[in-house]
């Protein structure tokens, strides 16, 4: 490794942390806009929906495939051109004029914005021991940030000159940022033997090895299958009677996502302090009893913005902490880490995204919310079975 000996300056973290969130960002932007997106290409709001499942497909691919790389490549040089890529699948997108063309751009963009679970690992490695909590949270922070405010900020731009503006801005905005990360971040150089083919079966002999890693893993994907739950059938709840909200309205309720996700920053440092099995309890309970909240938001904007804003700050609380705790387990391994913890977090996304379209054209609202308060409530009963076996590994 080079030049990480003096840590992690303040300015290059916010700049990896920006570069997380709009990475990322370019998967969610199509969320608010479902309904449009559906009314302009004539389909079915089921249909619409496997545009944020190809996204999210695309993303656990990359993440499976490509992060892996970042243990045996210069990392710098891969985190530009993987930007530029995801911003080619997002110019194919912004173009498209047949649905096919559209998943085409999205499952492309997908693919290639993993490029912010090397950034993750990258910045832990940068970090001083002691901070490296904190850190990782702080650019987590970002990640989700992107992932909220993504719907704001698309619902905004499209209400301004439609939905495909929304993606012509982004792509100059993603050109852009990869300048930036050339000039910004030093070169890493890895030391790893591994070939490509015995670097990806390590990935899967360190999940089958360790069980606590097995278990955070787990927790990720049916948190993030509740946090898809929510925000894929919302644009529907929110168009349709008694609110009939616009696009930019739509994008609005992710601020509320985005005051609970930031409200999860101090998670890092609760784990750095070793409270990570406190943090987990209590944001898998309060996850749950969120869902109590949202079933009431189809009467009730405030109690919607309430169960946003818990189910947010629970989601990203016990995110940030899965990721400070498995990071402490192999730090030599750790692009591979976050590859098969961040693949197992996005298929519980996908998945959630076609629970929740499904959810809401059988039952409405009170499917999605009975299918959200399931998982929530499997997550709990897999931390406890989980925890008995390896309470000390914490």
């Amino acid at each position: 490794m080079t030049k990480h000996s003096q840590g992690l300056s303040p300015s290059l973290t916010v700049l990896m942390s920006v570069a997380t969130g709009l990475v990322v960002a370019s998967n969610y932007y199509a969320q608010p806009l479902l309904d449009t997106i559906a009314r302009a290409f004539a389909i079915t709001a089921n249909q619409a929906g496997f545009i944020v499942t190809a996204a999210q497909l695309g993303y656990a691919f990359g993440l499976l495939f490509l992060v892996p790389l970042g243990d045996m490549f210069e990392r710098r040089s891969m985190i530009v051109v993987m930007t530029l890529l995801a911003a080619a699948g997002m110019l194919i997108t912004a173009s498209s004029h047949t649905l096919t063309m559209m998943i085409l751009g999205t499952a492309l963009t997908g693919l290639f914005s993993v490029v912010e679970q090397i950034l993750v690992p990258l910045a832990a490695t940068l970090a001083a021991p002691e901070k490296r909590g904190k850190v990782v949270g702080t650019i987590m922070s970002g990640l989700l940030l992107g992932i909220l405010l993504a719907r704001t900020v698309s619902g905004a731009l499209a209400s301004l000159g439609g939905w495909r503006t929304v993606y012509w801005v982004a792509t100059v905005l993603m050109v852009i940022m990869a300048l930036a990360l050339w000039r910004g971040l030093p070169a890493v150089k890895q030391t790893s033997t591994l070939n490509y083919p015995q670097l990806l079966g390590s990935i899967f002999s360190l999940f089958t090895r360790d069980k606590l890693l097995r278990t955070r893993a787990l927790l990720g994907c049916l948190t993030f299958a509740n946090f898809s739950i929510l925000w894929t059938s919302m644009a529907f709840l929110l168009a349709g009677a008694p609110f009939h909200f616009s696009d930019g309205v739509i994008g609005l309720f992710g601020l509320a996502g985005a005051a609970g996700a930031l409200a999860a920053r101090p998670a890092g440092g609760f784990v750095d302090k070793g409270k990570a099995h406190l943090t987990t309890t209590w944001g898998l309970v309060l996850l749950l009893l969120s869902w109590i909240a949202v079933a009431l938001g189809q009467f009730s904007v405030i109690a919607l913005i309430i169960g946003i804003l818990v189910l947010d700050l629970t989601v990203q609380g016990v995110h940030i902490t899965n990721q400070s705790v498995i990071y402490r387990i192999h730090p030599d391994a750790r692009n591979r880490l976050t590859a098969g913890y961040m693949t197992s977090y996005f298929i519980g996304g996908a998945a959630g995204s076609l629970i929740s379209a499904s959810a809401w054209q059988h039952a409405g609202w009170n499917g999605v919310c009975a299918a959200g308060a399931f998982i929530a409530l499997l997550n709990l009963v897999v931390w406890w079975r989980g925890y008995h076996r390896h309470s000390g590994a914490e």
